[in-house]
């Protein structure tokens, strides 16, 4: 359930009342895509670095080790050992990034495993089974990406098959949760905005699921190739259209930049692999931009990655060291470097829900939009 507390502009302070446990926001989800942060980074290291949601990818644990495997071992939360709520994704952006490997029916979609080839069928009944017996808190509608860009005609009726399967994802749903051998009986549905970059899509298909009273709505379907521009453009046209008590959610944004600009449009809550994948690659955020930790300039450099950061890497240790590592291919460089990052986003949410509580949102937004984005 969604508490609005209070707003500044469009932006929004809330919290969201989840079965398990209650969140803050504007949130930031850690994606542990199956299972795990990519870096080496556990369910019980996000603890320290201030995550209040995990998320997890339907699609990979479906196909590895296999959700009914999951099912039997008590759900994603014993079997990662994380106790707070979990959001998995339908599974739909994975399967239509499949391109040449998978057919669209009305009935679902047909698909080769990317891993061992093997055909398997997805639909918006199969999609909701495979979440209910992952056991995640908040569930994902299957619905269609279409690729960027793509024809009108095609968008349009893309975007009308996505509603036709979003309320079998609520018939589906409600069934599962009626079953006594359910995991979390009391999972919640968010429903996903489509409509490619045409904004009469993308309004008239908002309106149309808003009436179906969901626990969230997401946007769907966006940093997927479209400019930054067009982007804040899209998400400014469907927040009018967008129901006031219910969260919002803006699915695979982005960079720092990217979210101060999304949560003064009235978006509140986020998810992207940038902080760890960039990690991975020495590419590292702090509070005066984004600095690339491979550079010869910090070989011998004691200071911490960024001196304003309380994470438990910039506690502990210099960027020599975080450089030295990354450049010797040892995995710590990668999960000191991934912590750093997850705490930063983590920490700027934090950071942002404070300035909103204090009424100062708006003075930190003209700020920090200038800043957050600087290569140094």
């Amino acid at each position: 359930m969604y508490k609005l507390i209070k707003t500044e502009g469009n932006a929004r302070r809330a919290e969201f009342v989840t079965p398990h446990g209650t969140f803050q926001t504007p949130a930031f989800m850690n994606v542990a895509t199956g299972g795990a942060i990519k870096g080496g980074v556990s369910a019980l290291d996000l603890k320290d670095l201030k995550c209040q949601v995990q998320l997890c990818n339907t699609y990979h644990l479906h196909i590895r080790p296999g959700d009914t495997k999951v099912k039997e071992l008590g759900g994603l939360h014993k079997f990662t050992r994380w106790d707070g709520p979990i959001l998995t994704d339908s599974g739909g952006f994975q399967v239509f990034s499949l391109a040449n490997l998978r057919n669209i029916k009305e009935e679902g979609v047909y698909f080769n495993s990317h891993i061992d080839g093997r055909k398997i069928f997805m639909g918006p009944e199969e999609s909701m089974q495979i979440q209910s017996n992952l056991g995640s808190t908040i569930a994902m509608a299957f619905d269609e990406c279409v690729k960027n860009p793509s024809p009108y005609d095609y968008t349009k009726k893309s975007v009308e098959r996505t509603t036709r399967w979003l309320k079998r994802c609520v018939a589906e749903m409600k069934r599962l949760n009626s079953l006594d051998t359910t995991i979390n009986k009391e999972q919640m549905l968010f429903g996903i905005n489509q409509g490619g970059i045409y904004n009469d899509l993308r309004i008239e298909h908002m309106k149309e699921i808003a009436e179906l009273d969901l626990d969230g709505y997401a946007i769907g379907g966006l940093a997927v190739g479209e400019t930054t521009e067009k982007m804040y453009e899209i998400i400014e046209n469907v927040e009018p259209y967008a129901p006031k008590d219910k969260i919002r959610y803006l699915m695979g944004v982005g960079t720092p930049v990217n979210i101060l600009e999304a949560v003064a449009r009235g978006v509140d809550l986020f998810d992207c692999v940038m902080p760890s994948r960039n990690a991975r690659h020495g590419q590292l955020f702090t509070w005066e931009g984004v600095r690339n930790i491979n550079n010869a300039k910090y070989e011998t450099d004691n200071r911490p990655i960024d001196e304003h950061c309380d994470c438990p890497t910039c506690k502990n240790f210099s960027r020599a060291y975080i450089r030295h590592l990354l450049k010797s291919g040892e995995m710590l460089g990668m999960r000191l470097a991934v912590m750093h990052n997850l705490y930063f986003y983590n920490n700027l949410m934090e950071v942002i829900r404070n300035e909103l509580d204090n009424g100062t949102f708006t003075q930190f937004y003209e700020k920090q939009r200038n800043i957050l984005g600087v290569r140094i």
